[in-house]
């Protein structure tokens, strides 16, 4: 999972500030975008510092409050999410990681059955 997290977060993470900066400097080629080292590393860090503010929270809200996780649900669920990012990757979509651990999850709750998946979270999750 994690492969598929930076091969995916940094690029939605940077892709503005990449574009932007290629327009400024006419360095577009078609629909080549060339981007500059330092602002991968602009991207690493910001990703770093939004987990060392706030990732506490999403994970302990991830793995413990939308619905029960065992070793093999967890397993099913970050192999899922693993799969479908490196496979929109490949495609070239941009989607997010956390969104579709999330949305893996919740599956693996709804196989349970619907009342598995705690409802008040999932409100809690969409309205932030």
């Amino acid at each position: 999972m994690s492969f598929a997290y930076g091969g995916n977060d940094v690029s939605n993470a940077i892709d503005p500030l990449a574009t932007a900066l290629s327009i400024l400097q006419k360095r577009a080629n078609g629909t080549e975008i060339i981007i500059p080292h330092y602002v991968l590393a602009w991207g690493g860090f910001g990703i770093i510092e939004g987990i060392m503010m706030w990732g506490y929270r999403v994970i302990a809200t991830i793995g413990k409050k939308i619905t029960e996780l065992t070793p093999a649900r967890g397993f099913a669920t970050e192999f899922a999410a693993a799969s479908i990012i490196l496979f929109a990757s490949k495609l070239g979509l941009p989607i997010s990681a956390t969104h579709t651990l999330v949305g893996t999850i919740m599956g693996v709750g709804f196989a349970r059955g619907l009342n598995s998946v705690r409802a008040k979270t999932m409100r809690e999750i969409v309205t932030s």
